[in-house]
Order: C-alpha cells, then sequence, then structure tokens
C-alpha cells in the first residue's frame, strides 16, 4: 500500500478560532508519532450483519413517510491508490428536513419528524460504491456566533479496510449559500479541499420523479483526500 503525502491545507488544524468550541476541545501540543505497524496495516472487516432492514433507506424506518425532500445519495469509496474499497462500513447521521436532529440534546425550536430518525449505514460493494435513500437535511442555527447557521449536511463515518483509512467527514450540497459564512466549512484552507466536500447533483441517478439524485466520492488519504471533520 502506498501512502501519498496529503497536502497542506486540506485536513483542518484542531484548533480553528471561528469555530469557538476547537479552543476548548483542540489539543495544544504536538502530537507524537506512535509505532504501530500491526494495527495500521490490519484489514478491518464488517459483517453484513451489521446491515439491518431499512438501514439504507432512512424514509422507511418510521411508521410513515417521513416530511421534506426525497433523495438518494451514492458514490465510491477509494483508497489513495484509486483503488476501491471493499466490504467496508460507512455510517451516516444527518438532521430532518426542518433542521433538527433526533436526539435529546438537539432542542431549538424547529419539529420533530415522527417519522426520520436520521441515521444509516451499510457496506460498500465490490466497487467500493455505496447507496442510500434519505430527506434532504434542512440547515439550522448552531449558536456558534451571531446569525451563526450550518449549511445543509450529512454526516459520513468510514473505517476503510485498515486502521490508517478511518475517517468522519462531511457532506454538503452544491451552491449553498451559507458556505462563506460556516467556520467548521471554511476551517479547510485549501478551496480545492473544500470542493471535494460538496456533492454532485446527478440526473443519471435521479430516479424518475420520486427523489433527485447526488454523488458523493470518498478518497481515504493521499494527495486527493476527502477533508477529515
Amino acid at each position: 500500500m502506498k501512502f501519498d503525502p496529503v497536502a497542506s491545507g486540506v485536513y483542518p488544524e484542531l484548533i480553528h478560532l471561528p469555530y469557538k468550541s476547537t479552543a476548548k476541545r483542540g489539543p495544544t501540543q504536538a502530537p507524537l508519532r506512535i509505532r504501530a505497524d500491526l494495527p495500521v496495516n490490519a484489514n478491518l472487516s464488517a459483517s453484513p450483519k451489521l446491515i439491518l432492514p431499512h438501514d439504507m433507506d432512512l424514509t422507511a424506518q418510521g411508521k410513515g413517510q417521513p416530511l421534506g425532500e426525497k433523495i438518494v445519495v451514492t458514490g465510491r469509496v477509494l483508497d489513495e491508490d484509486g483503488k476501491p474499497v471493499r466490504n467496508s462500513l460507512l455510517e451516516i447521521w444527518q438532521c430532518n428536513s426542518a433542521g433538527r436532529y433526533y436526539h435529546k440534546r438537539d432542542q431549538h425550536d424547529a419539529p420533530l419528524d415522527p417519522n426520520f430518525f436520521g441515521g444509516g449505514k451499510m457496506l460498500t460493494d465490490g466497487e467500493g460504491r455505496y447507496r442510500f435513500t434519505t430527506i434532504k437535511p434542512g440547515p439550522y442555527p448552531w449558536g456558534n456566533h451571531a446569525k451563526a447557521w450550518r449549511p445543509a449536511h450529512i454526516h459520513f463515518s468510514m473505517f476503510g479496510n485498515v486502521y490508517a483509512q478511518r475517517l468522519v467527514t462531511q457532506m454538503y450540497f452544491p451552491s449553498d449559500p451559507l458556505f462563506d459564512y460556516d467556520p467548521i466549512f471554511q476551517s479547510i484552507p485549501d478551496q480545492a479541499a473544500r470542493e471535494r466536500l460538496i456533492s454532485r447533483f446527478s440526473l443519471e441517478e435521479t430516479v424518475s420523479d420520486k427523489m433527485l439524485g447526488y454523488e458523493f466520492d470518498i478518497v481515504l488519504r493521499g494527495r486527493n483526500a476527502t477533508p477529515m471533520e
């Protein structure tokens, strides 16, 4: 396995002052390198038994259809050499169409949807591809600064095939007017890297008159790496 260096500016700094909570949570000392060849290179595998009915269709987890715009999101997970990452566990979570998470800590003034819980998981196939059906999330206020609103996004957690490929990131939607005002999105210095977090509208993946399609590829490590959260 080849490890291409990640260009400066792809990953955000651990402390980014406009994102206020990083000043409290981010480490202030330089990281230590740990010699751990075996854990880094050992293969990871996930059992299909982890995937429950409707894990890949977030719109089918309640007793009825959730509110909002139904969409499909698909893409490929690749390693630093451009090879598919097969049989890898991918998890997602998101807020509902009104911008509220189905979680007790989210108490902002937006309605909960009793038919949308916002969590799913799947395994990539032999080509490293994933696909899930969901509701397009809404933006929401997050209290970081005056008029602070997060752009619509979906959280992704990737385990890869080796420990060194672990990645947590966010997928955004094209042409969101909140990009310029969001400290989390702007914490990634390199513009090209930021753009790799934005999904592409796909007419090919659009399903008839049922739901629009979006594509979002994920690259684990290397010079074309998807920025981490």
